[in-house]
């Protein structure tokens, strides 16, 4: 099964999620699409996430947004971060796949080629 987190008003999320449904069509994969600003993802499953990702904290979250500095999450913790995305998950990096026990940020939605077909 593939997963991206999906938000379906950015171009670069809807570029990655014809990329995803491509090659899930092609393997003959499920795939689950979650629009996280309808359903946003649990603390418990941004956690997760986090541990796929592989990545900081810090860089699932878009600074950029105005939530960011509307909260004061410049010198937050991870934990401030991830509770923050959960309550406002715009926040959230997107979009997001994970796949076999990995994930990445399909920005640019390029990078998820590469990334589908590792082993």
């Amino acid at each position: 099964m593939i997963t991206i987190y999906h938000n379906p008003g950015c171009s670069k999320s809807r570029e990655a999620l014809t990329m995803v449904q491509q090659f899930a069509e092609e393997r003959n994969l499920t795939l689950q699409i979650v629009e996280y600003l309808k359903t946003p993802p649990s603390l418990a499953q941004l956690v997760l996430l986090h541990e796929l990702l592989g990545i900081p904290v810090r860089d699932m979250v878009r600074d950029n947004e105005a939530a960011f500095a509307e909260l004061g999450l410049a010198n937050a913790d991870d934990a401030a971060l991830l509770r923050a995305v959960s309550a406002h998950p715009r926040l959230l990096q997107r979009p997001i796949v994970s796949y076999r026990g990995r994930a990445m940020i399909g920005r640019p939605p390029e990078r998820l080629s590469g990334f589908l077909s590792a082993d």
